[in-house]
């Protein structure tokens, strides 16, 4: 077999187990069977060591999707509300620089990280983008793999318990209407920013390409009036399925032993994110801020598509939430290699270099 085909054949099986663990989900009724049936379920398969794949640039345009529903919840009104979330954005800095002064020292002295590993670990943000920056600085690239693959898991499967069980909120909301009731001329204007944006944000290097760049031009959309919905609910649960497939692919070829020393870092390092996220989010809610759910979702430590898909079927505000996570993810892939070249830590190259 063709490497080609084999990695063909490697995609095709994982698609299919993922579809398993959705109808698994689907037929005992648990919450998300789009996301967490697939997550479960390659996540099994990849700890059984079976040789499974994410889909690869099918996956990121399955993104776009998400990237396209976030630019269409940015409306006038969204805009006008914006000097109300001044107060919580403001937090959000605070909240980066916790996470990374626990998080360090944690990976340095508690697991003996070198480093640029332990930086990069301890930085709540984007998977890709801080295997990257690791990789550029002299890291270990599958250890910061497999810490951000298990902190962004770990919340994305326990973020709808806590939603349900502590805000006592329903997982059902409508998270678009079918394709065949909306206008054709809309959808096809989403389908054509979906693409473009993606494809124009990889073009000038912009990180989180496949969301942001799609989001970006259907927020000037939506604001012009162009566009007056979000993408059709079965655009959304597909994009569910395809992120719920990569997190679990995160786990492809895991041995035994970086399961008890990368993985167990991990789930240690989430039980702090999750204290601190807590915190910032009783302070959200005690001042004011924001409702409950928003405030919780806003500051849940996770990708931006996740809590993305979550605020969609709770019927949070999925502006807020989304504006939120943005400006985390921003002010880490500015400013983590920025701070590590002043505190000596490697010597990675600027975040827009090739």
């Amino acid at each position: 077999m063709t490497p080609a085909r084999g990695l063909l054949a490697k995609r095709a099986m994982t698609i299919a187990t993922g579809l398993l663990g959705t109808a698994a989900f689907w037929a005992m009724d648990l919450p998300l069977p789009f996301l967490l049936g697939p997550l479960t379920a390659i996540l099994i398969a990849a700890l059984a060591g079976a040789p499974v794949k994410d889909a690869g640039s099918f996956g990121k345009l399955m993104r776009t999707i998400l990237g396209v529903a976030i630019g269409a919840s940015i409306t006038p009104d969204l805009v006008a509300r914006m000097p109300q979330m001044a107060a919580s954005l403001a937090l959000v800095p605070l909240y980066v620089v916790t996470i990374a002064a626990i998080g360090v020292p944690f990976f340095r002295r508690v697991y003996g990280f070198d480093p640029v590993t332990a930086w990069y670990a301890a930085m709540p943000g984007g998977l890709q983008d801080m295997v990257l920056f690791g990789q550029e600085a002299g890291g270990n690239t599958r250890t910061l793999a497999l810490i951000h693959a298990t902190r962004v898991m770990i919340i994305v499967m326990i973020t709808p318990f806590l939603l349900v069980h502590l805000f006592d909120a329903g997982l059902d909301n409508p998270i678009g209407a079918p394709a065949a009731t909306l206008p054709p001329r809309e959808m096809a204007i989403m389908a054509a920013a979906a693409i473009l944006g993606w494809k124009g944000a990889e073009r000038i290097g912009m990180f989180g390409a496949p969301i942001l760049g799609p989001m970006i031009l259907t927020v000037i959309l939506s604001l012009t009036d162009i566009i007056h919905f979000r993408p059709p609910a079965e655009a959304i649960l597909a994009a569910q399925f395809f992120i719920g497939l990569s997190l679990g692919a995160g786990y492809a070829g895991v041995t035994l032993p970086e399961i008890r020393r990368d993985v167990a870092a991990g789930i240690v390092f989430v039980v702090i994110v999750a204290t601190l996220a807590a915190l910032f989010t009783e302070a959200v809610i005690l001042f004011g801020l924001a409702p409950p759910v928003d405030g919780f979702l806003a500051f849940v430590p996770a990708g931006q598509a996740e809590m993305a898909v979550l605020a969609i079927v709770v019927g949070a505000d999925l502006g807020y939430v989304v504006i939120h996570h943005v400006a985390r993810v921003f002010l880490i892939i500015t400013g983590a290699p920025v701070a590590a070249r002043l505190f000596g830590v490697g010597r990675p190259k600027d975040p827009g270099s090739g």
